[in-house]
């Protein structure tokens, strides 16, 4: 990284060389006491010989600096470094570092140096500590930006950036175009001309364009101007219509064969950002249908209504679920028509909220084995709710690829049918999610915590579930949901706890398809006051599972997992449908 310089008429270069000649004379000979004083008179020579760029004079001035101020050591690496001598200034650095650990000069000269040589994990770690120490080194704070930048971690730079008062930006474009109405993509960003942009405006874009629910990837790029502010370029997939992609839609349409089932998803209709998902379940130990209405509530993102009607007919068998002295058989046939509805407020990138109201009306045909004493647990009839929860983001930290993630749900209602009344429901939930590498998500690990109660008797379909069931994302994976087909096999009750953990691995890549593979770890209980439902022992599940990632909006998952306590083994396969 050699400068140039300027060609000197002759009396200049010869007063130059008489100044250095005379700095370097006063870095050798000038005594050490007043110690202070000599100091202060070697650093100022050094400083006069850096100003010069006489480079090797600087590092022969520097050669031996023994218990010398981190300067010294600065100024030689600095010198070292014009000559190209990378290794050599590095070396300068870190030991003029070690005399002098507090120096934030020399933690960012030795970053620089690693970022030059693509060291970025080194760079950030010099970098971090330098700003512990000096917050507000314009430098630093823009230098690690750029390394979490050219890393795709967007959050992390915009972090840095925003304490030396960067981005600005200048506009905003979409490559391509989305199909959304334009007020509705206005409003769905965080956006000023010519203002800062910060974490949290990227925050709330990203919460309230997910909630729109109508792309399946999405990505921002910032591109520099030369006035200093920065293009906000935004890339999206939108997810497949017919008339666009009908082999992606007839896919999605029948990837839930396997299970007798078939999805009809049709996203922002006339470019509204409302959605009308359906889906159809002929399974004759459980059928379903299920239609759903959502979308942005008067054209603004951060509002979203929805509403959905959910029909069943299923056949229980809970022989294997209610704790009783007699052990016959026990079946029961459920008719189930429930409509819900309510508001989502999307307020910023850091919590969100929503309100709304369920109606159900239920018939409990053909029951056979039941105990007596449970037949509350089995009442028909119809039942009002009104429910709320709330999220927030506890802990975001960009740099490092971690949050956890907290939530609580709540529900008051009442069953219009003796002996049920009122109930109440609430629930607590803690989600973390650890990408370990800079970039990419080939390591992912997620550990999710969640609870819940039920006060007051309500039936049985209103029970909390513990095992595999496509219908329930309770998951013990080594515990079934299904005996025969037919539900009622895993545990269910009033209360829970349950902990979920997994990490999953890329083992294959593809334009159009991705494996993962990992093992999980399910434990927890669930329990009722009436003795008739429960685990009655803590459980513990392991296992292993298979996520083939196909066209970027269907995973199919397939699975093995055992019950530690019993020690069976159960497979288990399902598909989830990007949202």
């Amino acid at each position: 990284m050699g400068i140039g310089k300027e060609l000197d008429t002759p009396g200049r270069t010869k007063r130059r060389k008489v100044i250095a000649a005379v700095a370097l004379w006063m870095v050798s000979v000038v005594p050490a006491s007043p110690r202070d004083s000599s100091i202060t008179e070697k650093i100022d020579a050094v400083k006069a010989l850096y100003g010069e760029r006489r480079w090797e004079d600087v590092v022969a001035a520097t050669e031996v600096a023994p218990e010398q101020p981190g300067d010294f050591g600065l100024y030689r690496g600095l010198a070292l470094s014009h000559l190209g001598r990378w290794d050599e200034a590095e070396r300068a650095f870190e030991a003029s570092l070690a005399r002098n650990p507090g120096d934030a000069r020399l933690m960012t000269e030795i970053a620089g140096l690693a970022y030059r040589q693509k060291n970025f994990f080194l760079a950030k770690k010099y970098l971090r500590h330098a700003l512990t120490i000096e917050p507000g080194d314009a430098y630093g704070n823009n230098l690690l930006a750029s390394i979490y930048l050219l890393e795709d971690n967007l959050e992390g730079a915009l972090r840095y950036w925003n304490r030396a008062g960067k981005p600005r930006l200048a506009d905003l474009a979409f490559k391509p175009q989305p199909r959304l109405r334009p007020i509705l993509i206005d409003r769905a960003f965080a956006f000023s001309r010519g203002g800062l942009w910060t974490g949290n405006d990227y925050r709330t874009t990203r919460e309230r364009l997910d909630g729109l629910k109508v792309f399946q990837a999405q990505r921002f790029d910032l591109e520099a101007k030369e006035d200093g502010t920065f293009d906000l370029v935004f890339r999206a997939t939108e997810k497949p219509e017919w008339r666009d992609s009908p082999w992606v839609a007839a896919a999605d349409f029948a990837s839930g064969l396997p299970y007798q089932e078939v999805y009809a998803e049709f996203p922002n209709l006339n470019g509204s950002g409302l959605q009308w998902n359906s889906s159809f379940r002929w399974d004759d130990q459980k059928r379903r249908v299920v239609s759903e209405l959502a979308g942005p509530l008067k054209d603004n993102p951060a509002w979203r209504y929805q509403l959905q009607v959910d029909l069943r007919n299923e056949n229980w068998n809970l022989t294997n679920t209610l704790v009783s002295t007699a052990p016959e058989p026990a079946f029961v046939n459920l008719e189930k028509a429930a409509i819900e509805g309510g508001i989502q407020s999307i307020p910023s990138g850091q919590w969100n909220w929503s309100a709304g109201f369920v109606y159900s009306y239920r018939t409990m045909r053909n029951p056979s084995g039941l105990p007596a004493a449970a037949a509350r647990f089995f009442t028909g009839g119809s039942n009002l709710g009104l429910r709320g929860s709330l999220r927030r983001a506890l802990l975001r930290n960009p740099e490092r690829r971690f949050t956890i993630d907290g939530g609580a749900n709540t529900e008051a209602g009442t069953f219009f049918r003796e002996p049920l009344g009122r109930y109440f429901r609430m629930e607590g939930d803690l989600a973390s999610r650890w990408l370990p590498r800079a970039r990419g998500n080939d390591y992912e690990m997620q550990v999710r915590l969640r609870s819940g109660k039920t006060f007051g008797d309500v039936p049985f379909d209103e029970m909390y579930v513990l095992g595999f069931d496509r219908d329930t994302d309770l998951w013990m994976r080594g515990h079934p949901g299904l005996l025969e087909g037919q539900k009622g096999s895993a545990p269910m009750g009033r209360g829970y706890i349950l902990a979920n953990a997994e990490m999953n691995k890329i083992v294959y890549r593809a334009p159009f398809l991705a494996l993962r593979v990992g093992p999980f770890l399910d434990t927890g209980q669930v329990y009722d006051p009436s003795e008739y439902f429960g685990s009655q022992k803590w459980m513990w599940d392991a296992g292993a599972q298979l996520k083939i990632r196909v066209l970027a909006s269907l995973e199919f998952v397939l699975g093995y997992g055992k019950d530690l306590r019993s020690g069976r083994n159960s497979f288990f396969t399902t598909v989830t449908r990007s949202e």
